[in-house]
């Protein structure tokens, strides 16, 4: 198994790159301003009036054979502080817009909006991304790995979107201080992109092939400047904090407890690209809770980080690996515990390098004798060829003032843990192969030998075919502490293939067959799991989609399971299962104001058992000031005694009201069946000014049978965004 990461990264490396953009035909001349610019939706100026207009957009959806049909002019100019964008994007006919609602960063396939792709660096790996939708909500984000999309990230910038009988307008000024660029560069990359769902038409000013996003740097033109960019000059923000709260713990009869805090977030421009954020003292109390799922794997499920300090700039740690093997995970930070300060420099050194590190320092948990922990973590990434890249990563967890408890003979945490490892991503001049292929290594007392992880993948995507490749290796000792890797000790293959058809004419746009085979072995290639999947899939023209799909299962436990995790007895080690199930997957258009997906399957289970789900997601939304989801989840297991039948209800109905693109509250209900537990969390945020909020943020968590109060909490927090 040795030889065949080998050859694999042997071909990564030696694969032909274009070193020319596919796009570099599509330019566009940025002129200083000749008068002042007004954010106002309306374009009377006089520097408008002069300003270069590109037109002719391209459709990439339906198809991406055809100029769009819908007009989409854009404009471009700046000043000494900022840039200035302003697009008209004409309509066919009257009638209202489709959006969501007025909330930030919203979801570009269920809106009509307009976005703006930049890739400062010209390198066709990072960058922003700023738009509106035709409401006015904003979208702001960082650039990554070449055409996603970090959304976590808010910075200070100012537009307007003004409707008018044939057209909406979207003007924007972004100051150069919000931005990272290299000094004295005149040739940015640079796309536009428009998605309008009355007409289903998803279109770029720049061509992009209809199986890529418009994200897609590889796909972007260019935005030739007559002068050099102004320097941003000194880029110091402070953030300050102030927080008051009242909690109380009905389960366990404390006494209510009150609390009053501040903290600071500091960020400093370094140099025009590079980045210092610190911080004192962090808060999260107003992040969104964890949307609860029905967990029947055997495994330790992944909840997304949603605390935008670790968020911003952090695609470096967090996207080295797999989704199961992250040796950097940063919700193991902070976990119970208190976080001191912390300070992470990033960005890029000039086109080529990239740089990361971070450091975190947590408190100590007195009830369960975890000590206080410093977590170090440095990446360094070099760009290879047009658009690859070759990265170091280095994480160190570290137990301060070391003096482990004893627990039945094993400490109850552990000195140090430390992971080391390098990673090349490919991804060639058109797209069309992308892959990976990494090495870790980690270092833990006691443990020595097998503990070491080697994986690679290849895809290749065409509009007709999508095939890859992946295989994993981790030793049975690897650790990663401060990661998510929830398995060890195992051999994984997972080939796939994906053929589509593409209809000349009718309701259909896309059809075709999908197959998928995973296989795991142990260390001594005993087959313990595997799963082959075949999937039909379906795409309709308004956009709606349609899977069925059959699997065959066959899994041999490595350790005890309950099948119910309830609780209940536990099907033994070494037994072996095997089933098979079949399901279907349906999303409704987005386009409508009622829109719903629906998913179920039904089949065998471990224990010769049989298991459905039924899943259903509801949404109305009375646009663009109110949207209401529901969420059912049901699951009905049969097994033989001791555990019998059982069903398990998840229902999680959500309320968004965004009164104005400034002010916002979200209700959210959860009833968990399974865990027995019922939380509801409430949201009042008011963006008073640009990046500054108040937060009003309510609790409840319940024993549903019998009803009792579990606990409960009220926290209103003060932020403020200080430009100096």
């Amino acid at each position: 198994m040795h030889i065949l990461p080998r050859l694999l990264c042997c071909c990564l490396l030696s694969m032909p790159v274009l070193a020319q953009k596919k796009n570099d035909a599509f330019r566009l001349q940025i002129r200083k301003a000749i008068s002042p610019v007004k954010i106002d939706g309306v374009i009377d100026e006089a520097a408008w009036k002069v300003a270069d207009v590109t037109t002719g957009f391209h459709m990439v959806l339906p198809m991406d054979t055809s100029a769009a049909r819908l007009r989409t002019d854009v404009r471009m100019t700046y000043d000494d502080k900022n840039l200035y964008l302003v697009v008209e994007n004409y309509t066919p006919d009257e009638g209202p817009y489709m959006v969501e609602s007025l909330r930030r960063d919203f979801s570009f396939l269920k809106n009509d909006n307009f976005l703006l792709f930049m890739d400062p660096f010209d390198d066709q790996t990072n960058g922003f991304s700023f738009g509106a939708n035709a409401a006015g909500a904003q979208w702001d984000g960082l650039m990554y790995d070449g055409g996603k999309v970090d959304l976590s990230w808010d910075n200070k910038w100012v537009s307007v979107v003004k409707n008018y009988p044939d057209k909406w307008v979207f003007e924007a000024a972004i100051p150069f201080k919000t931005i990272r660029y290299k000094k004295g560069i005149t040739k940015w990359g640079i796309n536009f992109s428009r998605n309008d769902l009355k007409t289903t038409e998803k279109s770029a000013w720049a061509p992009v092939p209809r199986q890529f996003a418009t994200a897609s740097l590889a796909y972007t033109g260019s935005l030739e400047w007559d002068a050099a960019p102004p320097a941003a000059g000194a880029n110091i923000s402070l953030i300050p904090y102030l927080l008051g709260g009242i909690s109380k713990d009905y389960e366990k009869g404390t006494a209510t407890k009150f609390r009053r805090d501040a903290g600071l977030d500091a960020k400093v421009a370094i140099t025009s690209s590079l980045n210092l954020d610190l911080t004192v003292n962090p808060d999260f109390s107003q992040v969104d809770v964890d949307k609860q799922v029905t967990n029947l794997d055997r495994f330790e499920l992944f909840f997304p980080e949603r605390r935008q300090f670790f968020l911003e700039n952090g695609d470096q740690f967090s996207n080295f690996g797999y989704a199961t093997i992250r040796p950097f995970f940063s919700r193991r930070i902070g976990l119970g515990v208190p976080i001191h300060f912390g300070a992470r420099l990033s960005g890029k050194l000039n086109k080529d390098w990239r740089l990361g590190v971070m450091n975190m320092q947590t408190g100590k948990q007195e009830a369960t004798g975890l000590p206080a922990q410093n977590f170090t973590v440095a990446a360094l990434q070099r760009r290879v060829f047009s658009r690859s890249n070759v990265g170091f990563i280095f994480i160190n967890k570290e137990s301060l003032h070391y003096n482990p408890a004893e627990a039945e003979g094993k400490p109850v945490y552990s000195a140090y843990n430390r992971n080391m490892g390098l990673e090349y991503n490919l991804a060639s001049s058109n797209n069309f192969w992308t892959g990976k292929a990494m090495l870790l290594k980690s270092f833990s007392p006691g443990k020595s030998g097998y503990d070491m992880v080697h994986a690679a993948n290849l895809q290749y995507t065409s509009k007709q075919w999508n095939i890859g490749w992946q295989h994993e290796y981790v030793g049975r000792n690897y650790t990663a502490e401060a990661g998510y890797v929830p398995r060890q000790g195992y051999i994984k293959l997972a080939p796939q293939v994906t053929r589509l058809f593409f209809p000349l004419s009718g309701p259909v746009l896309s059809h075709g067959p999908l197959v998928a085979t995973t296989w795991f072995f142990d260390e001594k290639l005993h087959r313990t799991d595997n799963e082959t999947l075949i999937n039909y899939g379906i795409v309709f023209r308004k956009r709606n989609t349609l899977n069925i799909w059959a699997a065959n299962t066959f899994a041999q436990l490595l350790q005890p399971f309950d099948p119910t995790n309830t609780g209940k007895d536990s099907l033994l080690t070494g037994s072996r299962h095997s089933w098979s199930s079949m399901g279907m997957d349906y999303v409704s258009q987005p386009q409508q104001l009622f829109t719903y997906a629906f998913s179920a399957r039904y089949g065998g289970y471990y224990a010769n058992g049989t298991r459905f789900m039924a899943n259903t997601e509801l949404g109305y939304r009375f646009q663009p000031y109110v949207s209401i989801a529901l969420n059912v989840n049901f699951n009905k297991i049969d097994l033989p005694a001791p555990w019998h039948a059982n069903t398990f209800w998840l229902v999680g109905p959500r309320l968004d009201v965004t009164m104005t693109n400034t002010l916002f509250f979200t209700g959210f209900m959860q009833y968990n069946g399974q865990q027995k537990n019922m939380n509801v969390n409430t949201r009042f945020q008011w963006r008073y000014r640009p990046a500054s909020d108040l937060f009003i943020v309510y609790t409840d968590n319940y024993l549903p049978e019998p009803f009792f109060v579990r606990n409960r909490a009220l926290v209103v927090k003060l932020v403020y965004w200080l430009n100096i």
